[in-house]
């Protein structure tokens, strides 16, 4: 699956889970979430949905480094290959994906990146339970493969402004299985959308160290304010189901 993400500059009867979207609090973070569909379209044919985060715009010194970064000659390109990731990496397990630090997401909730992403989405790949038990502040929960079609590929999300970008952030408890495996699938889809190397979502991230890590480093920015772990003991029956799901 390296392919799929790297630039050629160089490697780089369950019932179905509902579907839930955190709403960021305006008292707790400067991030107020808005979300607004558009066209409907499909996987073969593009609508769009604008979801976007206002927020504090970046400081004069913070747009300096923000267009330091895009502008470095080493820095890897997006999945169509048209510009250099914006957020900074981190080195992961699998060196096909691109990891972000929990301090990474936490600079995208506070808008310090709004002057260039029109889009910022964080998808939870933890079974609902886990989610319900706490969850990063406007993440939408998508624990299966049928989720992540649903709500990001039959509507694809198309930034309205060609001059901002449309980012999404996996994440699972630790970040070492669900999540990348989330991340590789949707590039996976999406590139069979497309002529190469077209794509809807050209740019992916995962975090590293998981929610379990966010958490921990930034619980402000959780709801509830708390962490539910994939093997909780009152949670035994659920997990087995889900599991059996996801295979």
């Amino acid at each position: 699956c390296q392919h799929l993400f790297c630039s050629p500059l160089g490697p780089s009867s369950v019932p179905r889970p509902i579907l839930k979207w955190g709403q960021a609090s305006d008292r707790d973070t400067p991030v107020k979430a808005k979300r607004q569909r558009r066209v409907a379209g499909s996987c073969d044919q593009e609508g769009t949905v604008e979801l976007v985060g206002d927020g504090e715009g970046v400081g004069s010194a913070q747009l300096e480094e923000i267009n330091n970064l895009l502008a470095n000659d080493d820095q890897e390109l997006i999945g169509d290959f048209s510009k250099p990731h914006l957020l900074p990496t981190v080195e992961g397990k699998d060196p096909a994906l691109k990891y972000i630090s929990p301090g990474t997401l936490e600079a995208v909730l506070t808008g310090h990146f709004s002057s260039f992403i029109e889009s910022s989405i964080v998808v939870d790949c933890r079974y609902p339970y886990e989610y319900e038990g706490g969850h990063v502040k406007g993440a939408v929960n998508l624990p299966l493969q049928r989720d992540v079609e649903e709500f990001l590929l039959k509507q694809p999300i198309v930034s309205l402004d060609a001059s901002k970008r449309v980012i999404i952030i996996f994440h699972c408890e630790f970040s070492v299985e669900r999540g990348p495996k989330m991340c590789r699938f949707l590039r996976e889809r999406d590139r069979s959308c497309h002529a190469y190397p077209q794509l809807h979502y050209p740019e992916l991230y995962v975090l590293k160290g998981g929610y379990r890590e966010f958490f921990f480093q930034f619980p402000s920015y959780c709801e509830p304010r708390d962490y539910r772990p994939m093997e909780h003991p009152a949670f035994k029956e659920e997990l087995r189901k889900f599991r059996g799901q996801s295979r």
